[in-house]
This record gives C-alpha cells, sequence and structure tokens, in this order.
C-alpha cells in the first residue's frame, strides 16, 4: 500500500543516504520521456523539502534540457536490499550551471568529482513510499571508475569539447546551454 507525505522524513532521509543508486525522470511538453540512472554518492538531501545532485559528463544530457523547459522531476529509490521499499520524489527542479551564482556554494556540499556538468536542485512537492515486493535482491560490489578515469584522460579541454559535441542539444534536439553558462 503506498503513503503518501508533503516532505522526507529522517527515515525517508536514512532510506536516501542508504542507496547505492537513484534514477531520475524528466520530459518536456513533446518529444522523449528520460529516465537517468545515477550514483557515485552525488546526492545531498539539504532539508526535508529539497535535495540537490551532482551531475556528471555523460553520453547525453537530456535532464539539463528537460528541466529548462519543464522543470518537473521525478527521483526513485529503491531497496536492492533488506525490506523491500521504493521511494518516489515528486517536484520542481532547476539546472544550475557552472557560471550561475548559486554553482559554489552548492558545489561545496559535494566531494569534487572529475567530469561534474551540473547540479540540480529539486524543491520536494510530493513524496510517496511503496512495497518495493517484486524488485529482486542485488549486491553492491563498488562504483565504477570508468567515467573518472575518461573525465581525467580528457581533461578540462577535452570535456569542454565533448560538451561541445555531445551535450549541447537532448536526442529531441532541445537546447541544453551547456557551454554558454559552464
Amino acid at each position: 500500500m503506498s503513503k503518501k507525505f508533503n516532505e522526507l522524513s529522517t527515515k525517508h532521509i536514512e532510506f536516501i543516504e542508504q542507496q547505492k543508486i537513484f534514477f531520475v525522470g524528466t520530459a518536456a511538453a513533446n518529444g522523449t520521456v528520460n529516465i537517468s540512472p545515477k550514483g557515485y554518492g552525488s546526492l545531498k538531501v539539504l532539508s526535508p523539502s529539497r535535495i540537490i545532485w551532482l551531475n556528471v559528463t555523460g553520453s547525453g544530457n537530456e535532464t539539463s534540457a528537460h528541466v529548462q523547459l519543464n522543470p518537473r522531476m521525478t527521483m526513485m529509490f529503491t531497496s536492492f536490499d533488506g525490506s523491500p521499499v521504493t521511494l518516489r520524489i515528486y517536484g520542481k527542479a532547476s539546472v544550475i550551471h557552472k557560471l550561475d551564482e548559486e554553482w559554489e556554494d552548492l558545489n561545496s556540499h559535494f566531494e569534487q568529482i572529475v567530469g561534474a556538468r551540473q547540479i540540480f536542485d529539486l524543491a520536494i512537492e510530493l513524496v510517496q513510499t511503496s512495497c518495493g515486493m517484486s524488485i529482486p535482491y542485488f549486491e553492491y560490489k563498488g562504483d565504477r571508475d570508468t567515467q573518472i578515469k575518461w573525465a581525467t584522460k580528457k581533461g578540462e579541454v577535452g570535456l569542454r569539447e565533448f560538451w561541445g559535441e555531445e551535450n549541447q542539444q537532448s536526442i529531441d534536439g532541445f537546447p541544453t546551454n551547456i557551454l554558454e553558462k559552464s
């Protein structure tokens, strides 16, 4: 049976902090719906009604394009061990780029990750828990270092070139503004 809340409880925050992976869903008014897996300890709960997460360079940049057009975001956490729980957080997000005024303050909440490109700031509107009884058990073996090695090898100049080639538009052609704002 699902339960709804207006904000995160202490129990919800503890559950989130135990998860090694989370999923982010976004969509513009039209076009492709995007769901992205995230990790690296890149998420911080700032308050019961606010979450931030650091986005690292990847093959696409859908979340940024979508949030700039339509700020709706859903985050999902699910237990792969222990009690079966799925936690969804619904809210309005903003994307913070490196040249934005808020960047330095928000970035100070994270360990520095090579290839960081944006921070997403989610104002929570609804929290929902439901059972995760059909979710299989999985064992966490550790974070992959592939992205960090790749970004380190690219360097700052190489990452900007990559952003210019691969991260300026969503797959539907929506702008991400990554070069102009970073």
